[in-house]
């Protein structure tokens, strides 16, 4: 059929159209007129005569310090740089130097500089105030000059609006867009129609298509400001914070489990997936989502510091003192790189052994850092403020799943395997007045033990179930035997109603005993319960093989329970296991494996949410003194170092013993602070990335010298001091760039204009792309009618369950309602991929990734073609449309294409799926629909 091979041909075409092109450099400024002005021969004696009594080595008044040049770019206490390269006019130096402040004027005492002075400063600004590299030659302090004034680390200064003519321009970052545009010659495509915009829109911004009566309301709506209401009501959305978050956790390396050879799950992991989500949801001011990520549990946000051990962990430890400390050494590195990429968009790792070879970064400042973060650990820690509704919520709906899986499972003969907590036996009700539980063995050979054994009466009209067996009710205990010499360990524990093995029986005989209850009088029962540990702790001496028998005041006994009828002890859970044991066809076994293993895990989940939340967010402890390592090298510490930051762009003041709480919460707030020039910058360009395929700066996380250089530096500028005045809120950007005209383009191509820009980065047109593999796979979910919408709480894996000491996960075949949740809440693997979407670019959380990568294989379209759960989706899609089109295949065909393109199809399209469905039936067209590139790609 010509439909398979639709993905893979257009995938191909799309990637040679959109491979990415780097923009040019921007255009160098002119070189001035005026004689070059030297630092050492013309200004610092100025400044050393007139300036540096107050602002030198010595003294720093209003903390301004003017014989360092990383002081000067930074300023002093009134926030403002002292120098802005290549601008004299917006240096503050100059301001008050030359009375252009009249409240404060320099010097305050003594004769004023004169005009040749003032003009000497004023030239050496302008011609980019270059420093010599003699001047603070300390290998120790000095920041290479080459870079300091790096365009990432200039200060912010919020450009002006280019002036254009023409153009649509529908806020400030149409003007420009169109300005660049401008330059190169382009010029910017039509508005796309109504029908590609809602659909841009809600893939982009909520990874799901808009539904047809979505499209139709806004298609029918003639409100001159309709699109700017529907960006508003995306935006508002509760499942934007899904689509964000997934970004997010990319960048962050964010996985629930440890990686390494053992790769063990970390179950409370899910609480930092969704307060990224619910912070996003409520547009929590970046600089405070900042902030929570590194100092949370100082302000009671406990899931938060979950970004500092998002990352592998190695929890095989060695003897050999070298490795230990080694492995130490790489936590801190991953804590520390990762959030130099993720906030700074700086390596800071490359530092670790040298000063950093490109970056104004030195090794100083590495091991600084590590400081702020020695006293982090990975682990769980109790999580305050847990929503205590939701979990009872939550654990009422597993317990009554679990209930419905024991009542389907009796009425196929099966009974789980006995555990070391709780076993019910559950008979026909019969008249008693003697029961008995008659051990044949155990799981370990050992005597048996029991902690309480409870005989139920039957319930009637006016007594519910009660527990007949307990002493308190003139039931009388018997043994076998019983081991002697253990106050904990007596008869008497058996029916005292206390559980424990504090207060527990066990028999005087190798896996061998009998207990009987002699009930005050005779009863209607038909249910015992007994365990061997309620408390959990101990699961050795365990019952494995019994009966129950009962008799009347006759001493006949008949037995009405046995473990004959439930899974043997340790056989597993799989269907050869429930065939094999209970004779059931191979349908019926699959069903019951899948229950059993269904409700393994939901016992696992039960056992959770009885207990104190915990969350794995880091435990934290006051560290000892923090070393520069020669060369890295944990076995050649050198100089103790304090927590601090990066010098050159400031320095938190801190002394060694500060304690750890605050070491954090100080870095967190210079991070986060309006004056740090590269923390709005790198989160506006991933906006623009997220929004566009390609951020303003192509290397997301690298703002360094190795990392690419602004398509558009001053819309990145303005976009960043836009973030700030906007109170941070991220919101507030996104709207701003999905109101734009720049956004609302056609996504056709123009063979003239790609011969300039074939990656379109300068945004002639808006840039289509494949969808990420969340989105696709929720996309199926979504137009195939099975995509359950509940957000946050544990998630669902896409593996096997498995316990072995080394984890080997092997992808799931079979899906269910279970599985027919948004990805974003599949429990993330690393380094593992699920089978069918894994291959579609998903990174595995080995490391961060601030962009996915976009590749074309057959692979892919093998997968999407002929895996198990495209085949089930397809199916499903057909049911749905017989329910909403009827048996017409034209109609069929017209809700096809409108569940999943947004359209109808034409008269060509129309005929052949009608072809294809009287040919090979309606799940085949479903088939291909959700194969073709039209459905897989961002309009």
């Amino acid at each position: 059929m010509r439909y398979t091979c639709v993905l893979f041909s257009l995938c191909l075409v799309a990637a040679t159209t959109q491979s990415a092109a780097r923009a040019d450099e921007p255009a160098q400024a002119s070189q001035p007129s005026e004689p070059t002005v030297d630092f050492d021969r013309d200004v610092k004696p100025i400044l050393s005569s007139r300036c540096f009594e107050c602002h030198g080595p010595d003294t720093q008044e209003n903390e301004l310090r003017l014989d360092r040049r990383a002081e000067m770019l930074r300023g002093g206490k009134s926030g403002k740089p002292a120098v802005v390269p290549g601008k004299s006019g917006d240096s503050r130096l100059v301001q008050l130097v030359s009375g252009a402040d009249p409240d404060r004027v320099m010097p305050p005492d003594g004769k004023r500089l004169s005009e040749k002075q003032i003009a000497l400063i004023r030239t050496w600004i302008d011609q980019g105030a270059k420093w010599p590299e003699t001047i603070n030659p300390d290998p120790s302090e000095a920041v290479p000059s080459l870079n300091a004034d790096f365009w990432s680390l200039r200060p912010l200064v919020r450009p002006q609006l280019p002036a254009v003519d023409g153009g649509r321009v529908e806020n400030p970052i149409d003007a420009f867009i169109l300005d660049r545009l401008k330059q190169a010659g382009l010029e910017p495509s039509p508005t796309a129609n109504r029908a590609t915009l809602i659909r841009r829109l809600y893939l982009d911004v909520l990874g799901l298509p808009p539904t047809p009566e979505e499209l139709l309301e806004f298609e029918n709506d003639a409100r001159p400001d309709a699109y700017d209401r529907l960006v508003d009501s995306v935006l508002g959305n509760v499942h934007f914070g899904e689509r964000w978050a997934r970004h997010w956790l990319d960048v962050v390396r964010f996985a629930e489990t440890s990686g390494f050879e053992t790769n063990v799950d970390r179950p409370n992991a899910w609480y930092y997936r969704d307060y990224v989500i619910n912070a996003f949801n409520s547009d929590k001011p970046f600089d405070q989502f900042v902030f929570e990520q590194l100092a949370g549990d100082s302000v009671g946000v406990d899931a938060a510091t979950g970004f500092l051990v998002g990352g592998p962990d190695d929890g095989v430890k060695s003897p050999d003192i070298a490795l230990t400390l080694m492995q130490r050494q790489d936590e801190l590195s991953d804590m520390i790189n990762t959030t130099g990429t993720a906030f700074l968009g700086l390596t800071l790792g490359c530092a670790k052994c040298h000063n950093h070879k490109f970056d104004p970064v030195l090794q100083k400042d590495y091991y600084a850092v590590q400081a702020v973060f020695a006293g982090v650990r990975y682990g769980e820690r109790p999580l305050r403020n847990a929503d205590t509704a939701q979990r009872i919520q939550e654990a009422d709906a597993v317990n009554s799943r679990i209930e419905a899986i024991e009542a389907e499972l009796a009425s196929m003969g099966v009974r789980q395997a006995v555990n070391a907590r709780k076993n019910f036996d559950k008979f026909k009700p019969v008249l008693a007045k003697f029961v008995r539980l008659n051990i044949t063995a155990t799981n370990n050979d050992a005597e048996p033990c029991l902690d309480e054994l409870e005989i139920y009466a039957k319930p009637d009209g006016a007594r519910p179930a009660r527990n007949v067996a307990l002493a308190s009710e003139g039931a009388v205990a018997t043994a076998s035997g019983s081991l002697a010499g253990f106050d904990i360990h007596k008869l008497e524990h058996v029916n005292d109603g206390k559980y424990g093995n504090p207060q527990s029986w066990i028999s005087n005989e190798r896996g061998r005993g009998v207990v009987e209850i002699e009930l005050a009088q005779p009863v209607l029962v038909n249910q015992v319960v007994w365990g061997r540990d309620r408390d959990g702790k101990l699961t050795d001496r365990l019952p494995v093989a019994y009966s129950i028998d009962v008799a009347a005041d006759d001493r006949q006994w008949q037995t009405v329970a046995t473990s004959n009828t439930r899974i043997p002890f340790g056989y597993g859970t799989s269907a050869q296991v429930a065939s094999g044991f209970f004779g059931l066809d191979v349908a019926a076994a699959e069903r019951v494996a899948k229950l059993l293993s269904e409700r393994s895990s939901l016992n696992i989940r039960r056992k959770t949410l009885s207990e104190t939340p915990a969350v794995f967010a880091g435990v934290f402890e006051q560290p000892g003194a923090t070393h520069r390592l020669f060369r890295g090298d944990p076995l050649a510490p050198r100089e103790v170092v304090a927590p601090d930051a990066i010098t050159v762009l400031g320095k938190l003041n801190l002394a060694v013993d500060t304690p750890e709480q605050e070491r954090r919460a100080a870095f967190a707030r210079w991070i986060a602070g309006p004056d740090n020039p590269l923390t709005a910058r790198v989160i506006v360009n991933r906006l623009w990335q997220f929004h566009f395929g390609t951020g303003i700066v192509d290397t997301p996380s690298d703002f360094g010298k190795n990392g690419g250089r602004p398509s558009h530096p001053e819309l990145l500028d303005w976009l960043a001091t836009e973030l700030i005045r906007g109170g941070w809120s991220l919101k507030h950007v996104h709207r701003l760039i999905l109101t734009s005209a720049t956004y609302r383009q056609s996504s056709a191509p123009d063979p003239a204009k790609l011969t300039v820009d074939a990656g379109s980065r300068l945004l002639w047109r808006y840039p289509p792309r494949r969808l990420e593999a969340e989105s696709i796979r929720d996309s199926i979910l979504a137009v195939t009618g099975a995509l359950d919408m509940r957000m946050g709480g544990t998630g669902f894996s896409l593996f096997e369950p498995n316990t072995n000491y080394v984890r080997v996960y092997t992808s799931k075949e079979e899906f269910g309602p279970a599985e027919w949740r948004r990805m974003i809440y599949a429990t993330k693997v690393r380094m593992e991929h699920d089978s069918v979407f894994g291959v579609l670019d998903c990174p595995d959380a080995g490391q961060v990734t601030p962009k996915r990568t976009r590749s074309t294989t057959a692979i892919q379209a093998l997968n999407l073609f002929n895996s198990r759960f495209t085949d089930q989706q397809s199916k499903m899609f057909a049911e749905r449309l017989a329910r909403e089109a009827g048996t017409d295949r034209n109609n069929q065909v017209s809700r096809a294409f409108l569940l999943a393109y947004g359209r109808k199809p034409d008269d060509r399209e129309a005929a052949a799926a009608v072809a294809l469905v009287d040919r090979h039936g309606l799940p085949a067209l479903c088939r291909a629909v959700l194969n073709s590139s039209e459905f897989l790609f961002l309009p």
